[in-house]
């Protein structure tokens, strides 16, 4: 019984829920972030979207048993392993997925339209999407801006266009840097035919990908600058006037989202130092849960966005 939760929980891929915090974009920038009647919705947004993605992931796993088991990693999956049976995986993908479609009815009629196209994109991409070449890096970063904005729709909430560029170039980035790092692993594999792991990477080169990663990493932190300059925080601003003299808050209230720039650019470069280097990436999640120096930058970054909007201002 403990084996079988054990399994389950590792099915259910819990570290990968990592990625639904983007549901907090929009109520965090938007300056509601301690509005406790919207935090509630927004926190249920996430709930759902963990048990959502959770009953994706293991689609996706039923659908690719026979090719994980070539995996380096991947066999080692519960369903690739045989460790659980496909007919109790898809049972508890049901269950999610009904469980998470009753929980969206209680945050907003939007929200739940955005469950819905999340789950056929992802649907789509398990079954149709994922052996067409560009097509299936375009899905995976699909699902990434589709949880930004269902933050928006689960508060009602309004985010910049430039936020919105940041994301999905941010997206297309991990995306691709999760497909170079699998096309690395596999090719270091000589037993194992590439398209047979996945029939995408037979169609994309090392070089091709290098200057993919290149234009979306460029994009992402052209797109944040533009975001942090041209943005206005609306939050608590508790200002710094008090403790400092008249004539100084002029000066230094400007662009104090500029500074969290910083944090962007070492983060990007250090996703590229785990992609190209450590040959990193296939699983963004666990890159960042491994590499401490780039968890430490994004915690910077959110300390520095929280600090900047709820309590000095724009």
């Amino acid at each position: 019984m403990i084996k079988i939760a054990y399994n389950t929980l590792r099915l259910l891929r819990p570290r990968q829920w990592i990625k639904n915090t983007a549901i907090f974009a929009a109520i965090t920038f938007s300056g509601d972030l301690f509005n406790w009647t919207d935090l509630q919705k927004v926190l249920l947004a996430f709930v759902v979207f963990c048990s959502l993605s959770s009953a994706s992931y293991i689609i996706n796993d039923v659908f690719d048993i026979k090719k994980d088991k070539l995996h380096p990693f991947k066999r080692f999956r519960p369903l690739a392993n045989k460790d659980l049976t496909t007919t109790y995986a898809l049972t508890v993908a049901v269950i999610l997925i009904i469980g998470s479609f009753l929980l969206g009815m209680l945050v907003t009629p939007a929200f739940f339209l955005i469950q819905i196209v999340y789950l056929l994109i992802q649907f789509s991409y398990s079954t149709i999407l994922k052996p067409i070449a560009v097509i299936d890096i375009l899905a995976i970063a699909l699902g990434y801006i589709l949880r930004v904005y269902a933050g928006e729709l689960a508060g009602g909430f309004h985010i910049s266009v430039w936020l919105l560029l940041t994301t999905i170039s941010l997206s297309l980035f991990l995306a691709i840097g999760k497909r170079r790092s699998e096309l690395t692993l596999v090719s270091q594999n000589k037993s194992v035919n590439i398209s047979d792991v996945r029939k995408t990477l037979s169609h994309y080169s090392e070089r091709l990908l290098d200057v993919y990663a290149s234009i979306f990493a460029t994009s992402t932190f052209v797109s944040y600058a533009l975001f942090t300059f041209l943005e206005n925080p609306r939050g608590l601003k508790l200002g710094i006037s008090f403790f400092l003299p008249d004539f100084l808050p002029a000066f230094f209230q400007r662009k104090w989202l500029m500074i969290t720039i910083a944090p962007v650019v070492y983060g990007l470069m250090r996703y590229l130092q785990d992609i190209y280097e450590k040959h990193e990436g296939e699983s963004p999640e666990r890159v960042l849960s491994s590499d401490k120096p780039l968890l430490i930058a994004v915690v910077i970054w959110i300390f520095l966005v929280i600090s900047i909007i709820y309590a000095i201002g724009p």
